[in-house]
This record gives C-alpha cells, structure tokens and sequence, in this order.
C-alpha cells in the first residue's frame, strides 16, 4: 500500500467573529495515499472549501492536527484566473515566477506539459482566444507548473456547461492520473464524483465531519465518461444521495 500523504486527526475548526462563534468542522478524521484521487461532497456551506484551506497549512486548525509529510501543494480554483493581458504561455510561467523558481529547466518542463497535453499551438495566443475547456487545461498546466505533490481542486469544472464539463473532466482527470499526482477534489456533482474517484467522503452539515467512505469498485477503470456506463454507477449515486439528504 503506498503511503499516507495527508491525515486530518480529530480536527475541529472555529471562526471568531465580532458576531461570535461559528464552528466549522468537528472530529474531522481521514486520511489520503499518495496518487490516490479523492473527492469529498457535503450540503452547501459545510465547510468543504475550508478543508482545502486546513490541508495546505493556510488555516490551522482549532483542535487536532493536519499532518501533510511536507508534501508540496498546488490549488486549482472554481474559475480558471488566467490574466487577460498575459499570453497563455505567459500565464503558465506564472507560478515560477511568484516562488522564485523561474529557470530554464522549469520553463522547459512547462512547455513540455503544453505540448504533450494540446496547447504547443495556442502558447502565444491571450486567455479570451481559448475555449471554456482550454482555459481549465491551461489552469491545470499552471497549477502543475511548480510539480506540486498534490493537486487541490476547488469545484474546479463548475462554471463549465454540461457538455463541456464531462469533456474537461475527462482531460483532466486524465492528466492528472498520467503525472502521478495525488488529488483532492471538492464538488457539489455527486456523478463527477463517483466518475472521478478512487474513494468518495461524505461530509455533514457544519460542523462538517466525515459520516462515510467509499472506494469506488470500478477496477481499472478511470475513464470517467466509461465509468458513467457502468451497471454499478446508478446504484453508487442512490447511495450517495441518501447519504447527503438523509
């Protein structure tokens, strides 16, 4: 079994504020394994974005600990945030240059990650000359840029319409699983979860803590758009539903 990257130990979490107090998460108890793909779903305002926050080190929490082996971190948001005025190319290099690591070799590795992944042609152009699911694979190249252990993914596709959406769910699940890198994904989507996964955590309502856990029986299958076809995925979905409405 590879081993433990991220462990969140009876974690608990408040917010002071001039209103008072409000509690956030609670005996919040699990753990990820390098390269394992994780996506997390709870009720809206649970908390979901917060733990992103606490894995990364950008909160501490109020109770327990967030153990994370020094792993390195990089953050894929809701939207892509690419600069309007920068070039695609540009836009990559960024990350170098905010952690000082912009050299030779690392915009070398970037250029090569443009190219194996389809954007070689498009590294001149500006963010506004990309389709919706060309900005999310430029996003993701950025978010790669530094070589990150693991990839936190914020709702990432959820601005995306339907069909686009399960087609840049498939790039970038894809990508991530061929760069060997450890995901954790939070999402409202209960099927881009199940398609996505290796495990899914359902979170309760704040304080959020984890009420289930699932690894996904889908064998070697990571193709979500396949995995969508599978006989057991309806039954994964009731499951999940139950879980979150029950």
């Amino acid at each position: 079994m590879k081993r433990e990257i991220l462990r969140f130990d009876d974690v608990g979490l408040t917010y002071h504020t001039r209103r008072g107090e409000t509690r956030a998460a609670e005996h919040l108890s699990f753990s990820v394994r390098e390269g394992e793909f994780v996506a997390i779903i709870g009720p809206s305002g649970c908390g979901k974005t917060t733990l992103l926050s606490l894995a990364a080190g950008l909160l501490s929490p109020s109770e327990g600990k967030v153990e994370n082996a020094g792993v390195s971190f990089g953050y894929m948001l809701q939207r892509d945030e690419l600069f309007a005025w920068r070039t695609v190319e540009k836009n990559l290099f960024l990350p170098l240059e905010i952690k000082k690591m912009d050299t030779a070799e690392a915009r070398k590795r970037v250029r090569s990650l443009a190219e194996k992944y389809g954007l070689a042609d498009f590294l001149q152009n500006y963010p506004a000359q990309l389709s919706g699911g060309m900005r999310q694979r430029a996003a993701l190249i950025r978010t790669l840029a530094t070589d990150p252990d693991v990839l936190l993914l914020d709702e990432p596709f959820s601005a995306l319409d339907y069909q686009t959406r399960l087609n840049v769910c498939r790039d970038v699940a894809g990508i991530i699983r061929r760069e060997g890198k450890t995901a954790l994904l939070i999402t409202h989507d209960i099927s881009e979860a199940i398609s996505l996964a290796d495990r899914v955590l359902v979170l309760s309502a704040r304080p959020a803590k984890v009420v289930a856990a699932h690894e996904m029986d889908f064998g070697e299958e990571n193709d979500p758009l396949i995995r969508r076809e599978k006989k057991n995925f309806s039954g994964w979905f009731e499951l999940l539903w139950k879980e979150l409405n029950g």
